[in-house]
């Protein structure tokens, strides 16, 4: 994706061997690129969501680990950068998903060997990311299109997003907002509504800033706006992401998105998924139940920052001293509520034979 003309992905490689990530935690008003040299840094930039989405943190677990293997590619050395990168966030299944494949890619290999094979499998993971990312647009925009065209000329498809699954989450071209860039791209006409998504209003700072950077219409709401919108039918259907999904089709996003997902269903507007395929968890089937569900700190709800009218960033108190503060990260919304999967190989039913009956080699 492009910033002012500039391609951009969100994480690379440089030629010293050092890490480069974009912090997230300083847009929209600041674009800073940080470059990670250690285990550690990686781990503190996944843990204080410098880079978050679930493609993106696999994407920069798999970096760490091999930050790690230049300092110690023992048995040890590879012990311990996984566990410290798997403690880093419990909720996105990638992380689990992106150290299983390097290490055991690594285990096998001796420790002279390590530090190059950790890295070339960490830009591989983010090339296929890419891909994957890519291919969920195509499927995507299809449906973008088919609205399109029961609508008419002339009249933009409304789609409702929620947090941000946008480029920003992955290393390019995003999950739930890959249709709309792809349907943007072939000319469909296209109006976002993007929820501010509280408490870290990844909506309002993250996917609005990547939107007005490449030029694509929206507008940004509060997030109780939603249900509003469908009841007068300004929104033709939602697009959001996931972290995790069960093999049974119940989804894991950003807190909020089970109450679109209930708005969307009484008012009969489709809800979609974008979701590569690494975010499934083939082991779990109850998502309500089984999901463990990241709880953070509670100056996320307490806090915020923006800038001042002079320029300054700021960050200021929004509630009472002494008042008790509760900041769930997550919730799932069940299979029930989801019109479709849109995944690399395709458009699938929220179920097990739809998953299924794209990822055969599951059964």
């Amino acid at each position: 994706m492009r910033i002012d003309g500039t391609a951009y992905r969100t994480i690379w490689a440089e030629e010293d061997g050092s890490v480069a990530i974009i912090d997230q935690t300083r847009l929209p008003h600041d674009f800073a690129v940080v470059r990670l040299g250690s285990l550690e840094e990686a781990a503190h930039a996944i843990r204080a969501m410098l880079v978050r989405g679930a493609p993106l943190i696999g994407a920069t677990a798999a970096h760490g680990v091999a930050l790690a293997m230049r300092a110690d590619p023992s048995d040890s050395g590879l012990e311990r950068a996984c566990a410290v990168l798997l403690a880093t966030r419990p909720t996105a299944v990638n992380l689990r998903w992106a150290l299983e494949r390097v290490s055991g890619r690594l285990a096998a290999l001796p420790a002279v060997e390590r530090a190059g094979a950790a890295a070339a499998a960490a830009a591989a993971i983010g090339d296929e990311d890419v891909a994957i990312n890519r291919a969920i647009g195509e499927h995507g925009a299809a449906l973008i299109r088919a609205v399109a065209e029961r609508k008419g000329a002339g009249e933009p498809v409304n789609v409702l997003t929620h947090c941000n699954a946008g480029w920003l989450a992955t290393v390019d071209w995003g999950t739930a907002l890959a249709p709309v860039y792809v349907a943007f791209e072939q000319g469909i006409r296209l109006h976002v509504w993007v929820d501010e998504t509280r408490p870290r209003n990844q909506g309002a700072s993250l996917t609005a800033w990547e939107l007005n950077r490449h030029g694509v219409p929206h507008t940004v709401i509060a997030d109780n706006v939603g249900g509003h919108l469908m009841q007068h039918g300004r929104v033709d259907l939602c697009i959001v992401g996931t972290d995790r999904t069960t093999a049974t089709g119940d989804v894991c996003n950003k807190i909020g998105t089970y109450l679109k997902a209930l708005a969307a269903a009484d008012n009969g507007v489709p809800f979609y998924v974008g979701l590569p395929s690494p975010t499934i968890d083939w082991g779990m089937s109850d998502g309500v139940r089984q999901i463990p569900i990241e709880e953070r700190d509670g100056r996320e709800v307490t806090d915020l920052t923006g800038r001042t009218a002079d320029g300054r960033i700021e960050t200021v108190r929004v509630t009472p001293e002494g008042s008790p503060v509760a900041n769930f990260g997550f919730d799932v919304t069940p299979a029930r509520l989801v019109t479709g999967l849109i995944t690399e190989r395709g458009v699938c039913p929220a179920t097990r034979e739809g998953l299924l009956g794209l990822f055969p080699e599951r059964r």
